[in-house]
């Protein structure tokens, strides 16, 4: 089935279900290749997708490690923790990972989080994320991840 398509205009999620629905596994397999050659995003998700994506506690102490390795930059580090989380889709990841964040950022002494006012918004902006992102887990979650952060808050 072939829906009519404008080139200034972007399909609707439905539309691609139901195209992507009407294709063979060959032309679906074309697809997915030139979406991972088109943008380097796209090839770092569709990896996520096939090789990490299974192991989700390994992949959550990957990224620790890179954050890790990325921390003097701050806005690299946030940028690295964007990406992942949209990657899982998972709301207690990125709660766990921006737990993390917040922890390391009050446990490095070179930043100086209350003497700048935008790194204190940026710091602030970090929690309320946290606290967005922890409302719509399950309250034992909430509880274990709330807890997390408040321990975090006061180191």
């Amino acid at each position: 089935m072939f829906l009519s398509y404008h080139l200034m205009n972007v399909p609707s999620l439905q539309d691609v279900k139901q195209e992507l629905q009407e294709i063979s596994p060959k032309q679906l397999f074309g697809l997915c290749l030139s979406l991972a050659k088109y943008k380097k995003d796209n090839k770092e998700y569709l990896g996520y997708l096939l090789f990490q994506a299974h192991d989700r506690e390994r992949f959550i102490t990957e990224i620790k490690n890179e954050i890790d390795k990325h921390f003097s930059e701050i806005h690299s580090t946030l940028s690295i923790i964007n990406k992942y989380c949209k990657y899982m889709g998972d709301k207690a990841v990125t709660a766990e990972l921006l737990i993390y964040f917040c922890r390391k950022v009050k446990q490095t002494n070179n930043i100086p989080i209350y003497k700048s006012a935008r790194l204190e918004n940026l710091y602030n902006t970090q929690i309320k994320r946290i606290r967005s992102a922890i409302t719509f887990l399950h309250e034992d979650i909430q509880a274990d991840l709330l807890s997390e952060l408040n321990q975090g808050n006061r180191a």
